[in-house]
């Protein structure tokens, strides 16, 4: 791999780009914080698409445009004197330094969740008025849900096995259909909610991410619905023409090949 002084070199040519796309390209001259973090999470989702692929070559580039992003807001920032890319550099260093005392300092942790543990009351001593703080608002759902609570995991709040936390699952199961069965709708929400977070929570025990576990059920949906409509086009039918239960036939005979 390239050495520390080929490394910067690289990081110190890609500022100079910044610096001259800024002055004298038209779109990125008129690029603000706002109009570039669509763009900035629409290269996250890219990345993540390209780690679940395993593809080192995309996971490359994907890691290059998220860069390019970090440098572009950073040169922003100091056209107003707000902060630059030595600010950024300086801060995330500071940071790592200060929630490593186990490194850096006389804390000792053996082990991940004392450094978890001691990452969380770090934070808290830093000036964060709650462990959730630091939950962006804007996370999707299911990765909220699941970072809440590995968070408090981090202070001790946290079932003891994954049996406690099924039988949760499954008191939670057992309201819903009370409430389905009332025929109250708010109700019926609320407690499906509670169904969603316990089986997150007994994912987590079980080391499943459960945004990965849905996304990879979500393809295998669309690779299943999208054969079955070619086997259907095969036999010059029409998907929105048949009912259910000739679907049905065609559904199990794409599971058949799988199986193969």
């Amino acid at each position: 791999m390239n050495n520390r002084a080929k490394q910067l070199k690289a990081f110190e040519r890609l500022l100079d780009i910044m610096d001259n796309l800024r002055e004298k390209c038209p779109w990125d001259k008129k690029q603000t914080f706002q109009s570039l973090k669509h763009l900035t999470i629409e290269e996250v989702y890219e990345l993540n698409d390209a780690i679940s692929n395993n593809d080192t070559t995309e996971i490359k580039k994907e890691l290059g445009d998220l860069l390019l992003h970090i440098v572009f807001y950073s040169k922003i920032g100091s056209e107003t004197n707000s902060f630059d890319i030595e600010d950024v550099c300086k801060g995330i260093s500071e940071k790592l330094i200060s929630r490593h005392p186990h490194i850096y300092g006389d804390t000792v942790a053996e082990d991940e969740k004392a450094v978890l543990e001691n990452w969380e009351k770090l934070k808290l001593k830093e000036g964060n008025k709650s462990v959730l703080s630091g939950v962006p608002k804007s996370l999707p759902a299911i990765i909220k849900a699941f970072r809440i609570q590995d968070k408090v995991k981090g202070v001790g709040f946290d079932w003891d096995n994954k049996e406690d936390v099924w039988a949760k699952v499954e008191e939670e199961l057992n309201e819903f259909k009370v409430e389905v069965a009332n025929n109250d709708f708010e109700k019926q929400e609320q407690e499906f909610g509670d169904v969603l977070f316990a089986l997150i929570n007994y994912a987590r025990f079980c080391n499943i991410n459960p945004e990965e576990a849905l996304n990879k059920t979500n393809q295998k949906f669309i690779n299943r619905f999208t054969r079955m409509e070619e086997l259907i086009k095969q036999d010059f039918k029409t998907i929105g023409d048949l009912p259910l239960k000739e679907l049905d036939v065609y559904w199990n005979e794409v599971k058949k090949f799988e199986l193969q």
